[in-house]
């Protein structure tokens, strides 16, 4: 691994590590570097802020799940391994998606999974969404957000095989079809 890559980990587990004790919204760049045992200056080479760090903690998983899907894995192969992540992740999800800063992971999150979506229905269907479709999308991702938010606030109690199939449950029927046509199941 590279070392800047090596740095942005050690500031993700030392921002981890914070979080067990202290809310996102009161962790300080200064609490982290130091608990990385680093400076501001290498901290701001890296990330803009502290949900600068979170988005792109978040973004590994989205490599990890998302960007694979249709590619490797089926779309409940995809969500399951997100799934699994937030659920090792607990608490580190837990607080990011506490957070009221206009930077949240929630907003992060559902900008990725709406454009994931919908560059993946686009491609395989050659055409642009429809607003019909767009409509469906749209309130799709935001339930489909405001759920896992909750099971993960809430405990993440439910396996994530529960949690996959409820949402992919949960999808609208036309959405649904779309996706179905769209090889992601």
């Amino acid at each position: 691994m590279a070392e800047k890559e090596m740095m942005k980990y050690r500031l993700a587990e030392a921002i981890k590590t914070l979080m067990e004790t202290e809310p996102l919204d009161k962790i300080t760049v200064r609490d982290i570097v130091e608990s990385a045992h680093t400076t501001r200056q290498s901290f701001y080479r890296h990330f803009q802020d502290k949900y600068d760090l979170v988005n792109w903690y978040f973004e590994r998983l989205a490599q990890k799940s998302f960007k694979l899907m249709g590619v490797q894995y089926t779309l409940r192969e995809g969500l399951l391994k997100k799934f699994e992540f937030i659920r090792q992740e607990k608490t580190f999800f837990s607080q990011a998606f506490r957070s009221q800063d206009y930077n949240l992971l929630m907003h992060y999150d559902y900008q990725c999974i709406l454009d994931f979506y919908t560059k993946w229905i686009e491609q395989k269907t050659q055409q642009p969404l429809t607003p019909q479709i767009q409509f469906l999308l749209e309130m799709y991702c935001r339930g489909s957000m405001q759920m896992t938010v909750k099971w993960v606030i809430q405990g993440a109690k439910e396996s994530p095989e529960t949690i996959v199939d409820l949402l992919i449950d949960a999808q609208p029927e036309k959405l649904r079809a779309m996706l179905r046509d769209t090889e992601l199941e």
